[in-house]
């Protein structure tokens, strides 16, 4: 009977067919690296649309530590991280690693994350020293990831996606974590307990297309906002005092001008945009109770995370 701690490595897919045989070529060389331990990989199928289920079924049908979890359809990076997360829940798993399956996360440094882990810290996040972008994805990634830290009712790391290691203990905390709404760096930091960071170098995408499009990771930066700060509500007071402040004195000023001069100031088109830019903060603000209405009422359906089509385990 073999001793060792067991590692489990959850692996989201999402229409990664022309990388998966690289990924899984890299996997086997960390597995080499891993001394003491034994592994486990869970890959988890999001609703691909080409033939990456295939792939991983080729993988697990010649790997006994290979779990594939697929799922019903698409339902997101964040679900399909925690599909994985309550899969491993069952097996003796001390220790998971979370990473993204196009290579830009290097599998070698896992080997630094377990070695922070072995030191005692329940939650070892890779930070990202530097990695290739545009300009169009790294200006604004820079700027989130520094206003979710000020406004943020917990101390979310800068420049940190999912890839991690979590210790057995933090993933069954996670678990008992069951907004819809998920934002997974953000939780395991709501968690607390002892936490590392490793850097590394983020690599380019090994082939094909990123999952995250513009729309998706603007999606789960409002769900970084909206499920770790209450700051966007609380700006539509201060918001709303500046604005009655301002019509304050506007009104003031008039008055004081007409009475001295004695006639009244003209200015249509001046009038007519006071009026349109009121309107648009006060749509803004709406828009921003809305957002929270919005997800109260889908935390209030309580339906489930998931659909699992069906799982390949030995």
């Amino acid at each position: 009977m073999n001793n060792q701690q067991l590692i489990s490595f959850i692996l989201p897919i999402y229409n990664e067919e022309q990388g998966i045989a690289r990924l899984w070529q890299e996997l086997e060389d960390l597995q080499t690296k891993i001394k003491n331990y034994r592994c486990e990989f869970v890959f988890v199928n999001d609703g691909s649309k080409d033939n990456s289920l295939a792939e991983l079924i080729k993988i697990y049908e010649n790997n006994g530590n290979v779990k594939v979890l697929n799922f019903a359809r698409n339902f997101g990076h964040q679900i399909a991280v925690t599909a994985g997360q309550d899969l491993v829940q069952k097996s003796d798993s001390q220790a998971i690693i979370i990473m993204d399956s196009d290579l830009q996360d290097p599998p070698l440094t896992c080997l630094d994350l377990i070695t922070k882990w072995e030191q005692g810290f329940d939650i070892v996040y890779a930070q990202r020293s530097e990695y290739k972008s545009n300009l169009l994805k790294k200006i604004p990634a820079f700027v989130f990831y520094r206003l979710l830290r000020k406004i943020a009712s917990v101390d979310v790391p800068v420049d940190t996606g999912d890839f991690r290691l979590i210790s057995r203990r933090v993933n069954d905390e996670m678990s008992k974590y069951t907004e819809k709404a998920r934002y997974l760096r953000g939780i395991s930091s709501l968690i607390g307990f002892k936490q590392a960071c490793v850097q590394f170098k983020r690599s380019e995408r090994f082939a094909g297309k990123t999952g995250y499009t513009f729309l998706k990771s603007l999606h789960l930066a409002i769900d970084g906002i909206t499920g770790f700060s209450i700051f966007p509500l609380q700006l539509i007071s201060i918001v709303g005092s500046i604005v009655a402040i301002f019509g304050f004195v506007f009104g003031f000023s008039y008055i004081i001008y007409s009475t001295i001069n004695g006639h009244n100031i003209s200015g249509w088109a001046s009038l007519m945009s006071v009026f349109i830019f009121f309107s648009g903060i006060q749509m803004l603000m709406l828009g921003i109770i809305g957002e929270y209405l919005g997800r109260i009422y889908i935390e209030a359906l309580n339906r489930p995370l998931y659909t699992v089509d069906k799982i390949w385990q030995r």
